[in-house]
């Protein structure tokens, strides 16, 4: 029998907790495209992981949002918050649904691979090397989207995601998800498997 994951209250401003539930879902949206398009696994189960971070948040909102209600005005304003937690929520599970196909091993149809391939910008994924010169900088001080065509949206370090982590320093064994063009990609994984020394 499996135990059911008790998500721990925490106070947390209810703006901070919006801001990472639009982020993560923002993010569980391209992962799941891009699991979709080239039937990667890894991705699909990288958005199921998310999902349930998107599960413990909206948890924790509708907590502090309960306990923040001091009377019946205060319940009406707040509802509104609920609501955009609620189907917030609701994106994050249709990405979810799109991984799903990909880990039930069920094929997406030529056409819509075609509307997936013809989107300007891609995602991949990669893990800096150690002897990468990306490892010990930042994404500002790469200047990557100026520099090569792509940019670093999100990063995992063991359990942890950093979205949009520009100013987070990059270290070796660092998961990072990358979006840009396909030749800006290429050269970013280059440099992140320390297959070469600049940005091409």
């Amino acid at each position: 029998m499996n135990k059911v994951k008790k998500t721990e209250y925490k106070p947390a401003p209810v703006r901070e907790t919006l801001i990472r539930m639009k982020d993560i879902s923002e993010l569980m949206i391209d992962l799941a495209y891009s699991a979709a398009l080239f039937h990667n696994k890894e991705l699909a189960e990288e958005v199921m992981e998310l999902e349930t971070k998107i599960d413990d948040l909206v948890y924790l909102l509708n907590m502090n949002l309960m306990l923040a209600a001091r009377d019946k005005k205060d319940a009406e304003q707040l509802a509104g918050v609920a609501k955009v937690g609620s189907l917030t929520n609701a994106i994050s599970d249709a990405a979810a649904d799109i991984a799903s196909l990909v880990l039930h091993d069920i094929k997406i149809h030529p056409v819509v691979m075609e509307v997936f391939q013809r989107a300007e910008e891609h995602l991949t994924r990669v893990i800096i090397d150690e002897n990468s010169f990306m490892a010990g900088k930042t994404g500002d001080d790469l200047e990557l989207a100026a520099e090569g065509g792509a940019d670093i949206i999100a990063l995992r370090r063991g359990i942890f995601w950093d979205i949009n982590p520009d100013k987070e320093i990059l270290m070796p064994g660092d998961f990072v998800v990358a979006r840009g063009t396909k030749d800006g990609l290429e050269s970013l994984v280059k440099a992140a498997r320390a297959e070469v020394d600049h940005l091409e």
